[in-house]
């Protein structure tokens, strides 16, 4: 996985995931969507030595975000905003990207995940549960937006195993096989520190 921190920055190779704080706080969902599409335009032109408005974003069936102009690359794109960051995801298969909040004040909602995460992070310290559960919820997010279901699909009834900081890997009893995923974690300009995920299915 390549993971960049640069709009001008073009990748070597596919998949690339860009995370660029961009200073802003986006007030509402229409400015998130905003921000999100217009720093998603601005790479995928500079990937492609395109002019920007030349690159046309649409949204298939499902609601997942694709690359109508240029037509024909075959790639597929991937995007999420948190604290003014905006992260974009481009890969030759089907991608998911998230990026979460890393919160010390709340206690994290347990319930909410599958009996094996739970455990593992009652496993942990106290202190240390606030970031590996963004690092999970992060991959369940980019896992869910990979498959195209978004969170139709119950976020308990699949599982995802931290393996480090960087790799994590998710187990889903509808899917053979085991997904696997990067993630990493990120300073965010005083706006506080987020755990990002991508996930690139087979």
């Amino acid at each position: 996985m390549i993971w960049l921190t640069s709009p001008d920055a073009t990748a070597p190779a596919l998949p690339a995931a860009w995370l660029i704080a961009t200073g802003k706080q986006p007030a509402n969902l229409q400015e998130r969507s905003e921000l999100r599409r217009g720093t998603a335009k601005r790479l995928v032109a500079q990937q492609f030595g395109l002019e920007p408005g030349s690159v046309k974003l649409d949204h298939d069936e499902r609601g997942r975000p694709l690359l109508a102009q240029p037509a024909g690359t075959g790639l597929h794109l991937s995007l999420a905003t948190r604290g003014g960051l905006v992260a974009v995801a481009l890969a030759h298969g089907p991608v998911g990207i998230d990026v979460e909040r890393i919160d010390l004040a709340t206690e994290p909602p347990l319930a909410m995940l599958h009996p094996q995460e739970r455990e593992a992070l009652l496993a942990l310290p106290e202190s240390a549960r606030p970031l590996a559960f963004a690092q999970l919820w992060s991959a369940k997010e980019a896992y869910v937006k990979a498959l195209g279901t978004g969170f139709l699909r119950a976020p308990e009834s699949f599982a995802v195993r931290l393996l480090s900081t960087e790799r994590f890997e998710v187990a889903d009893p509808e899917a053979p096989g085991l997904a696997t995923g990067a993630s990493r974690i990120i300073e965010n300009g005083g706006q506080g520190n987020l755990a990002a995920a991508i996930v690139v299915l087979a």
